[in-house]
C-alpha cells in the first residue's frame, strides 16, 4: 500500500474520473485503473464499480477515500514537521486562509515573511470557512488564518488579530432591518453564519440574495443591491471612495477577531510564522 497508490485514489475520489485523475497526475488511464486496482487488492474490497460508462466509489471507497486524504495529509504533515524541526527557515508551510483573510489581512504579511524567510517553502489554499477547517482536520493544512475555529475541533489558537463585521451598503439606500434586502454568501461561509446568526438574533427575516463570492458581494451591495454584512477590512477603499457607507444597523459592528490556528502540534516553521504574526501586531494565543 505505497503512497503513490493512496494518491492517485484520493484523485480519482476528488475528481470522479479516472480520465481526469489520469490528466492531473500527468499519467495513464491504464496507469490509475491499475493502481486503484492493486490497493483494492491490498484492501480486500471493492473500491469503485461501472457506472453506465464510467465508474463511482462503492460504500466502501467513499469510506476509504476519507482515511486516504488523511493518511497522505498527516504524512505531508510529519515530513514538514521534520524538515522544520532541522531548520525552522527552510521547512515548509501549507497555509489555508478564508478568502476574505487571504484578500485583506494575509498579503502583506506573507510578502513580509518571504523576505524574511526566504528559504521556507510556502503553499497556500484559499477558500470558505468549511474547507479551511477541513483542510486542517485532513491534516492538508499546518495553520488556517479564519474566523473562530468550529465546535468541538482539536485545534491550537496560537494568535488573534482584532476585526469587526459591519452592515454597508451603497449611499442612499434606506435601511429597514426587516424589509431591505441582504445580500450574503453562500453556505459554509464564515460571514454568512454570522449574518444568519445576528438576523436570527433580532428576530428578522428579510429577503436574501446570494453571491457566490466576497467580491460579489461587496459588489452587489456597492450596486444597491440590498445590504451585506462584512469584515470592515473587505470594504475599507470602498468607504473611502464612497462607495459604500456603513449602516447604523441595531448591535453592529459585531467583533469577529481573527484566528490563526494550527493542529494540536504546531510545527517549527508554523511557529516561525506565528511570531512573525506577532512582531506585526497580532496577539498571541492562549
Amino acid at each position: 500500500m505505497t503512497e503513490s497508490r493512496l494518491r492517485t485514489f484520493a484523485v480519482l475520489a476528488d475528481t470522479g474520473s479516472v480520465r481526469a485523475a489520469a490528466e492531473r497526475l500527468y499519467v495513464t488511464e491504464s496507469a490509475v485503473s491499475a493502481s486503484v486496482a492493486a490497493l483494492a487488492r491490498d484492501l480486500g474490497v471493492p473500491l469503485v464499480e461501472r457506472a453506465g460508462r464510467g465508474i463511482v466509489l462503492t460504500p466502501a471507497g467513499r469510506v476509504y477515500a476519507v482515511y486516504a486524504r488523511k493518511l497522505l495529509g498527516l504524512h505531508e504533515e510529519a515530513r514538514a514537521a521534520a524538515r522544520g524541526e532541522h531548520e525552522p527557515g527552510a521547512g515548509r508551510l501549507r497555509l489555508a486562509a478564508v478568502t476574505t483573510a487571504a484578500d485583506q489581512v494575509l498579503p502583506e504579511s506573507l510578502a513580509a515573511f518571504r523576505r524574511a524567510w526566504p528559504r521556507v517553502e510556502l503553499a497556500l489554499e484559499v477558500g470558505p470557512s468549511r474547507r479551511i477547517w477541513a483542510a486542517l482536520e485532513a491534516h492538508e493544512a499546518d495553520l488556517v488564518l479564519g474566523g473562530r475555529p468550529p465546535a468541538g475541533t482539536r485545534v491550537t489558537v496560537l494568535a488573534t488579530c482584532d476585526s469587526e463585521l459591519v452592515v454597508v451598503s451603497a449611499p442612499g439606500v434606506e435601511f429597514d432591518l426587516h424589509t431591505t434586502p441582504w445580500v450574503m454568501r453562500e453556505p459554509g461561509s464564515g460571514t454568512r453564519v454570522a449574518a444568519e446568526a445576528y438576523l436570527a438574533e433580532h428576530e428578522a427575516a428579510p429577503p436574501t440574495l446570494v453571491l457566490g463570492s466576497n467580491g460579489a458581494v461587496v459588489a452587489g451591495a456597492a450596486a444597491g443591491l440590498g445590504v451585506a454584512l462584512v469584515h470592515h477590512d473587505a470594504v475599507r477603499r470602498d468607504l473611502s471612495y464612497g462607495r459604500l457607507r456603513v449602516v447604523d444597523a441595531p448591535g453592529t459592528p459585531l467583533l469577529r477577531p481573527w484566528h490563526a490556528v494550527a493542529g494540536p502540534t504546531p510545527t517549527a516553521t508554523t511557529k516561525l510564522f506565528v511570531r512573525h504574526l506577532v512582531d506585526s501586531g497580532w496577539t498571541p494565543g492562549a
